[in-house]
């Protein structure tokens, strides 16, 4: 809204400006006036210096160059008029954007005009010993050597049909996110390979990511979507921090077309 009303001061005061016009003389001086006309051999025109109409003989008067600058300014003035229109256009846009995505955290994808909120799936470790559901909040199970994170099924539930499916993501706080692409595996889909180095005890996470835009459009709260065309398969939206395996998954299906 501010913007807005910056935007209309502005060119008010270019309108103004603009409909002052320089009436130049053939001795290279010049008159600021407010408007002029031709009346046989004398120009008549408003001065904005002295506040009254006035005349000259039309002969001291370079008309030609007077309405070539006239014309370049109001040309100048229609191109700024119109990127300030487009600006305040994509300003309300943007507003209505934001304002159909929910107050609450999570991840929704475009369907034309509708939002669908996609459902966290609830992912498991992996291990020789079995398998431990994952939860945000909870520490991390014991893991020795490799283990895998895992969600049940062959396939997603949430089918997409666009090969560059759009999504906005809402976080609670900031965190790093993505689209991955998901192994199958009998009765799993695989989000990513873990392993445990012994000394450091640190984890690695390997899990194959595609590479996307991203357009925050308000304060948490992002816009993304791939680079380039998804082949058919399992795909997630993840959030996560590097290293803590806490990532959270919004697993979808792109269907053969």
């Amino acid at each position: 809204m501010r913007a807005t009303k910056l935007a209309v001061l502005f060119l008010s005061a270019i309108a103004v400006f603009a409909a002052n016009v320089k009436l130049y003389m053939k001795d290279g001086t010049h008159h600021l006036v407010r408007e002029y006309e031709v009346k046989e051999d004398r120009v008549r025109f408003y001065s904005i210096e002295r506040g009254d109409w006035e005349e000259l003989p039309v002969e001291m008067a370079d008309l030609a160059r007077t309405a070539t600058e006239a014309a370049e300014r109001k040309a100048s003035l229609d191109r700024e008029t119109a990127l300030i229109a487009t600006e305040d256009k994509a300003e309300r846009e943007l507003r209505r954007e934001i304002a159909r995505v929910p107050a609450e955290t999570g991840v929704y994808l475009v369907d034309g005009q509708t939002l669908k909120p996609l459902t966290l799936a609830q992912s498991k470790i992996h291990t020789k010993k079995g398998r431990n559901i994952l939860k945000a909040l909870s520490p991390l199970p014991v893991i020795t050597g490799k283990a895998t994170l895992e969600l049940d099924g062959e396939q997603s539930g949430h089918v997409v049909t666009g090969v560059r499916p759009e999504f906005y993501m809402r976080l609670a706080q900031d965190e790093r996110f993505g689209i991955i692409k998901l192994t199958v595996q009998k009765g799993v889909r695989v989000v990513e390979r873990l392993t445990i180095i012994p000394v450091t005890k640190e984890t690695v996470e390997e899990h194959e990511t595609v590479e996307i835009f991203r357009q925050q459009v308000d304060e948490g709260l992002y816009k993304i979507w791939p680079q380039n065309p998804l082949e058919p398969g399992e795909y997630a939206v993840v959030e996560f921090t590097e290293g803590k395996v806490n990532i959270q998954v919004w697993d979808f299906r792109l269907s053969k077309p």
